[in-house]
């Protein structure tokens, strides 16, 4: 992402008072010179004014953000985007079924003839005063959530047995991603969900899919541009209806295909690999292989898009 990033949220109408809150967030929470290679800035900026300053206003006052909602609409990004923009370090926890609390918290090692905590990504988060960036959370198993409970409660501090009590550093927060229906997930407790603010993120609009698509490449013809936004759409409302899978609804895959696109691959064969061939059923594939048809003329080649 070339643009600055408060530059992006400035163009989109964000609050002014919002931006000048972050910039003093910013001043006051100076990030240790060694922890600045976990300062990452986002490939693809966040469009959404008012998704991004309920984000933003709640993360301020020191809450947690949960952001829930189907594939593919931006939580990441915008988890990625909100890291960077406060100026925090982010970790970034995936978890799954070997998810546990030592994975969380850290776990004992030899170091020289003594045993140590050597630090996981909860632990390190909360005392250097990083995003913590908790994805797909519900897979988490009970042993991490009951990690999660500790450290995402008001009182800020977690308890190691046989170590220490630590407090949770003033400029530390996390944010939890979820989506639906994904095997191996399952329903948040009570007591997890009322740790958090929820967001439900709303499925991507076709100003903000174009916006995506030309920031990340400004050399793109918009007509051929708009035609890829028009087949991302239409696969969305397929799946919404339930005609086809999530699967091949995949922006990343857009983007990738995309640049293969940009390198001289003809369109049609990076769409196969970026979108259609995300599904591995026969039928499925043909129902999106119509849509493509109707979206990618058999004549365009890489400069219809560059």
């Amino acid at each position: 992402m070339s643009q600055d990033i408060f530059s992006l949220y400035e163009e989109q109408g964000v609050s002014k008072g919002l931006l000048k809150d972050i910039q003093e967030f910013r001043g006051k929470y100076a990030v240790p010179e060694q922890l600045r290679y976990r300062l990452e800035k986002p490939e693809i900026g966040f469009y959404g004014k008012e998704i991004f300053e309920m984000a933003a206003f709640a993360l301020l006052k020191g809450e947690n953000v949960l952001l829930s909602g189907t594939k593919a609409t931006g939580k990441n990004v915008l988890a990625e985007n909100l890291a960077w923009i406060f100026g925090r370090p982010s970790y970034n926890i995936s978890f799954h079924v070997n998810t546990d609390s030592s994975t969380l918290i850290g776990t004992d090692t030899f170091r020289n003839n003594e045993v140590v905590l050597r630090t996981g990504p909860i632990y390190d988060c909360a005392v250097y005063g990083g995003f913590g960036i908790l994805d797909e959370i519900n897979m988490a198993k009970n042993d991490a959530v009951a990690v999660l409970h500790a450290v995402l409660d008001y009182r800020r501090v977690i308890d190691i047995p046989g170590y220490e009590k630590i407090s949770l550093h003033d400029a530390a927060r996390f944010i939890g991603t979820m989506n639906y229906g994904y095997a191996g997930t399952k329903e948040l407790n009570e007591a997890l969900v009322s740790r958090f603010m929820v967001i439900d993120m709303p499925p991507a609009e076709e100003k903000t899919l174009f916006s995506v698509l030309m920031t990340t490449f400004p050399n793109a013809k918009k007509e051929g541009m708009e035609q890829l936004v028009g087949l991302y759409l239409d696969l969305q409302t397929k799946a919404l209806h339930n005609e086809i899978s999530t699967k091949p609804l995949d922006l990343r895959g857009m983007i990738g295909a995309i640049r293969t696109i940009e390198a001289g691959l003809h369109p049609k064969a990076a769409i196969r690999m970026g979108v259609v061939n995300k599904s591995f059923d026969l039928f499925e594939r043909e129902i999106i292989q119509d849509v493509v048809e109707t979206r990618i003329p058999e004549e365009w080649d890489s400069s219809a898009l560059f």
